[in-house]
């Protein structure tokens, strides 16, 4: 039972954070919410110590797809960033600020940017795209996320003070337009610089949260340099471009791996 510490230790994350908002909040749905989310988690990392090859996905659809299809979508609420900053406007710690609390802000301190690998409903739909191996150099656009960033508090920020009625519908329709246009970009970005993941690189916006918060990540990917043969394969498989045979934390790309062991996985010499 050792080698399914992981799974237990998540799962146990999961319903510690659902109970405690459960009875804080007072709302069953916390309790159900995270449960699910936490089983999802620690499912898909149980198929990947039974070695099945699509256990990431696994967790990645049962998760995304719950948050696009049935938060976003049948209970209309806006879990993307201009979702974060109307109910902080608003003054209320409910549906996307806790979203925002535990997998984008303080949750990458224990997971670094595990939400982009497992639970993002974006990437989710990328992932299909055939360029899981980026097939050119990074660019040098990552700017553009900081642009995204801005206009979405700029967007929220204009709706409040030209106090409009009806917030939470436009939320709502902005929801839906700015996953159908995350979706198009992705899709033509993923295309053009063949790379399923330039999205996540170049304009999402929750990376300004995330990067800073998965510096001090507690999970890592770390490189046994004793066994390590500098073959170059893992380096040559991940769809973020991290140097993970650099044990440090300003290693290169370092805030941008989402945990998918896609290196360690190739590694021939266990090395990861």
């Amino acid at each position: 039972m050792r080698k399914y510490t992981a799974p237990m230790l998540m799962l146990a994350i999961f319903e510690t954070i659902a109970i405690a908002l459960w009875l804080t909040k007072d709302n069953l749905f916390y309790l159900l919410n995270f449960s699910y989310i936490g089983c999802a988690i620690a499912l898909g990392l149980t198929l990947y110590l039974k070695k099945y090859s699509y256990a990431r996905r696994v967790t990645q659809l049962l998760v995304g797809g719950y948050m696009l299809l049935y938060l976003g979508v049948i209970c209309n609420e806006n879990m993307q960033i201009e979702g974060f900053w109307y109910y902080l406007f608003t003054g209320v710690f409910e549906a996307a600020t806790i979203h925002y609390a535990v997998a984008k802000i303080f949750g990458p301190l224990l997971f670094g940017r595990g939400w982009c690998g497992y639970a993002c409903w974006t990437a989710m739909i990328l992932d299909f795209l055939p360029y899981k191996v980026p097939r050119q150099p990074r660019k040098n656009i990552g700017w553009i996320k900081y642009i995204v960033f801005a206009a979405s508090l700029v967007f929220v920020s204009a709706l409040f003070l030209s106090r409009v009625g009806d917030l939470e519908t436009i939320m709502f329709w902005a929801f839906i337009v700015g996953n159908l246009l995350y979706y198009a970009g992705g899709i033509v970005l993923a295309c053009i610089c063949k790379d399923n993941r330039a999205f996540c690189k170049y304009i999402c916006p929750i990376t300004v949260f995330m990067k800073p918060m998965s510096y001090f990540s507690l999970l890592r990917i770390t490189c046994d340099t004793s066994k390590c043969i500098s073959c170059g394969k893992c380096k040559r498989v991940c769809p973020m471009d991290v140097d993970m045979t650099d044990n440090s934390r300003k290693r290169k790309n370092g805030t941008d791996c989402i945990l998918c062991f896609e290196c360690v996985n190739t590694c021939p010499k266990k090395a990861l």
